[in-house]
């Protein structure tokens, strides 16, 4: 059995159930109840059962090629993998799910990455988990951080950086035919409205063609202040290369290969250097770090900043750094098999236990191109 096979599954055929074998994290779904107002057709493994058959019937579904219905079908399998780790009964007497999106996007990641699925088409599958209910709420944009409300132009054109919105938008019809709501057709409209914006903005099949790397920065941190059609004048200082990895993923590595002669600021090193073991304080580590990054971006040297990064919190403390001194940023995401990884790990000079590193896969999201004026993907290697 592949993880993705339909080749016994027809229209109202409820054998699904093979799946379980590959997904065992599958089987809770059956007993994990739904608010019966946006799901009033029962628990989450009847909702996506109906996700699925949906799916199958779609037009976007049928005329796509091997590789996109393989992203579709697994993005939809496993939309709502999280909801029963997520899942609260309120004191109002209401169910809700909040965060089971971002948290379906980490377990499925983990789940796939275990399995040795390919990284290209895990990590599609991994950020529409993550968004497949942006298409409900596009028009329904709060603000948030001290900036404006996106707006659905604003969100089409980040997506399109970070995913095939073509395969979002026919996992997000699916979503909603697959369940008894009230106001599905509501949704439904908001889902074909933003595929028009999408398909106007010419990104439903591609990503958005910005004129540079320095305008779609500015774009995406001013949450689309700017013009997206116009270059964007800013002076760049220093290069700087900015690792991204699980420890043991080869960034060292890969640094020794690619560029030997840059300096590196390094959190191991500043540890090191400070006499401290994992899990220790470790602020003033990483102010020897900053301190040492900032002399080098004051000079407009380029270097290298090595250091795990897995959360987009972590990164975009370093990024938001080197983009206040008009850095130019490239992102080295390293990764490698599991069994690889811990073999490493253990061979190792470190108080960093496997055990540990078990732990940090819970906060484990991959960088997109929304992120960075560029990015290498240094896969298994």
């Amino acid at each position: 059995m592949t993880l993705y096979d339909t080749s016994d599954l027809s229209i109202n055929h409820n054998n699904y159930e093979k799946y379980f074998s590959i997904f065992p994290e599958l089987k809770i779904l059956m007993t994990t109840p739904q608010d019966s107002y946006y799901h009033a057709e029962g628990d989450v493994w009847t909702h996506t059962k109906m996700v699925l058959e949906s799916l199958l019937q779609l037009d976007e579904y049928v005329s796509a090629n091997d590789d996109d219905r393989e992203i579709m079908f697994i993005s939809a399998l496993l939309h709502d993998i999280s909801k029963p780790a997520c899942t609260v009964h309120e004191d109002d007497g209401r169910i809700t799910s909040k965060g089971h999106s971002k948290r379906g996007a980490i377990d499925a990641r983990i789940m796939l990455w275990r399995k040795n699925y390919p990284f290209e088409k895990r990590e599609k599958i991994c950020n529409i988990i993550a968004t497949h209910q942006v298409p409900f709420f596009a028009f329904d944009d709060k603000p948030r951080d001290g900036k404006l409300a996106r707006t659905p132009e604003f969100i089409a054109i980040s997506l399109s950086w970070q995913l095939p919105l073509h395969c979002l938008l026919a996992v997000a019809k699916a979503d909603m035919l697959g369940r008894d709501y009230a106001e599905k057709q509501k949704s439904m409209d908001d889902i074909y409205l933003f595929e028009e914006i999408c398909k106007d903005l010419d990104c439903y099949n591609k990503k958005y063609s910005f004129p540079d790397n320095v305008t779609k920065m500015e774009y995406f941190l001013t949450n689309g202040a700017i013009s997206p059609n116009y270059p964007f004048f800013k002076n760049t200082a220093s290069n700087v290369f900015v690792m991204c990895g699980i420890p043991a993923s080869g960034k060292s590595t890969w640094v020794k290969k690619n560029h030997p002669d840059l300096p590196v600021v390094s959190f191991d090193d500043a540890k090191e250097v400070l006499g401290l073991k994992q899990g220790e304080n470790h602020g003033s580590a990483y102010q020897m770090v900053v301190t040492m990054a900032k002399e080098y971006l004051r000079k407009s040297q380029p270097f290298i900043w090595d250091a795990t990064h897995l959360s987009p919190l972590m990164r975009n403390k370093t990024l938001n750094l080197l983009l206040d001194y008009n850095a130019n940023i490239t992102l080295v995401y390293c990764e490698q098999q599991e069994s690889i990884i811990k073999a490493r790990n253990i061979s190792r000079n470190t108080t960093l236990t496997n055990k540990k590193i078990d732990e940090m896969l819970f906060k484990w999201e991959v960088p997109t191109e929304h992120e960075t004026h560029s990015i290498i993907y240094e896969i298994n290697k």
